[in-house]
């Protein structure tokens, strides 16, 4: 795609195993949640999510699919609470482990697969995922994105890595800074190279559920796609 971007790859993540280990998957996913804070994967979640909280006049509910340690979903709630409002969150994990990690951060906590989230037509608020979506294959990714469509009542909020080798060669670099994992490490940058351009983030949300998102560049090399299901 050029010197800068990379062609998207496809690979595999040591932790997307289901029998990786868990205290290991547990580890890394605090380490996701540092590279959230200082490289704008929250922020990048809070800014689109940022209107609807600031006009609440009754009370809301958030579902984080695939919330990892929880700490979205618990800035969601400090976000809402800044304005007043009230935010009840709730998170989903496939494994048990990891669900019961991210509990005191998410919320209510709950195992299940985001293929089939195990929630009815319209039941919650606002949905959102962040750095989930590069996990899936673009026909399995449609699937996850039709049902958080069909879950959610106001607003769903997709946040992802933008691809890039800058973006590989930073997350790599300041891994060891940060102290991160190995595994950490590894994961992390091909998840960058796994990562969406706007255009082909905002194409694959098209084609699952038939509308146009409003798609932004977000600091940090991440990239947000959001859309009403009204």
């Amino acid at each position: 795609m050029g010197i800068l971007v990379p062609d998207r790859r496809r690979g595999t993540e040591l932790l997307d195993d289901p029998g990786a280990d868990a205290a290991l998957a547990t580890r890394s996913l605090r380490d996701v949640s540092v590279a959230n804070r200082f490289f704008g994967g929250t922020a990048a979640v809070l800014w689109a999510i940022d209107p609807l909280l600031r006009s609440a006049r009754e009370p809301l509910t958030l579902l984080d699919v695939g919330t990892g340690a929880g700490d979205i979903p618990e800035r969601a709630r400090e976000r809402a609470a800044r304005y007043g409002a009230a935010l009840t969150t709730f998170g989903v994990e496939r494994t048990l482990p990891v669900a019961a990690a991210a509990r005191a951060r998410a919320g209510a906590m709950c195992v299940g697969d985001g293929l089939q989230l195990p929630f009815r037509d319209r039941s919650v608020d606002l949905v959102t995922c962040s750095q989930v979506l590069h996990h899936f294959a673009d026909d399995e990714a449609v699937l996850l994105l039709r049902e958080m469509h069909r879950v959610a009542r106001r607003l769903v909020v997709v946040a992802d890595l933008r691809r890039s080798w800058p973006a590989a060669v930073g997350i790599w670099a300041s891994s060891f800074l940060l102290g991160f994992h190995p595994v950490s490490r590894h994961d992390g940058v091909l998840s960058v190279l796994r990562g969406y351009r706007r255009p082909e983030l905002a194409a694959l949300v098209e084609r699952a559920v038939g509308m146009e998102p409003l798609a932004r560049d977000r600091p940090g090399f991440r990239v947000t796609a959001s859309w009403s299901p009204a």
